[in-house]
């Protein structure tokens, strides 16, 4: 029979596993993105949910949210924000990409 500090320990392995193995993904995702000079963020409307996560993490003053209004007719919602990259002030640091929970924001060329 499995005893506690045991079912600790292997849970605490099993976690270190999973971590290392979301760690070494997300590392494959950030080589794959384009980003730099020649690049520049756009953000996929239909996604973005107005969180402001980019906007936080943006050094470069390069986004902004605007409000608009809300798709669904069947529910009224006073406020309802998407974000906008201004492409001139954008370096293509990819931040605001990896920083995306819903995946709206995507690097395009420039």
């Amino acid at each position: 029979m499995t005893d506690i500090p045991d079912l600790a320990a292997r849970r605490k392995k099993e976690q270190r596993r999973i971590r290392m193995a979301m760690n070494s993904l997300r590392a494959e995702e950030r080589a794959k993105l384009k980003g730099g000079d020649d690049a520049v963020a756009w953000v996929k409307e239909e996604l973005c949910i107005g969180c402001d996560q980019c906007t936080i993490v943006c050094d470069d003053d390069a986004i902004e949210l605007y409000d608009t209004p809300l798709a669904s007719p069947i529910m009224k919602v006073e406020v309802n924000k998407k974000a906008r990259i201004l492409r001139e002030p954008c370096t293509g640091c990819k931040l605001c990409v990896l920083a995306c929970p819903t995946d709206a924001i995507i690097m395009i060329d420039r």
